[in-house]
């Protein structure tokens, strides 16, 4: 009996392995960028891109990447950011900068969620990445 648990106990161990590697979601509503990400390769940076503009049509909670620069601050963590395509408001907890400084010179990529109340909406900013020029 102690032999059949030692074999299945080897096997569990030797195949762990080969499951927790084919992680994600493979399925039939899986995208093609889903499949190559969990085979490896090469994924485009900008597909995941929008703009200030576009902010308001998006629902709340949306995850969203944008690009451009942090113009003004409006309070402690509240402020302003500009693209090519207009402005939108950002929220900016002290813990998400990372260390980072950024004057409104400096292009940045914001990580976010759509934070819609009411009538206002704003993005609550995860993280704050400063871009070479």
């Amino acid at each position: 009996m102690k032999k059949y648990a030692a074999i299945a106990a080897i096997m569990m161990i030797t195949t762990a392995p080969v499951f927790a590697a084919q992680g994600g979601f493979n399925g039939p509503s899986a995208t093609a960028t889903q499949t190559q990400t969990q085979q490896g390769g090469f994924v485009d940076n900008d597909a995941n891109l929008t703009t200030a503009a576009k902010v308001k049509d998006l629902k709340d909670d949306s995850w969203v990447k944008l690009r451009g620069n942090i113009t003004e601050r409006l309070s402690d963590d509240r402020y302003t950011f500009r693209d090519e395509s207009g402005t939108v408001n950002v929220e900016i907890d002290n813990k998400r900068w990372n260390g980072v400084t950024v004057t409104p010179q400096d292009k940045v990529e914001l990580q976010g969620k759509v934070d819609k109340e009411w009538n206002d909406f704003e993005i609550d900013v995860k993280q704050v990445i400063k871009l070479n020029k």
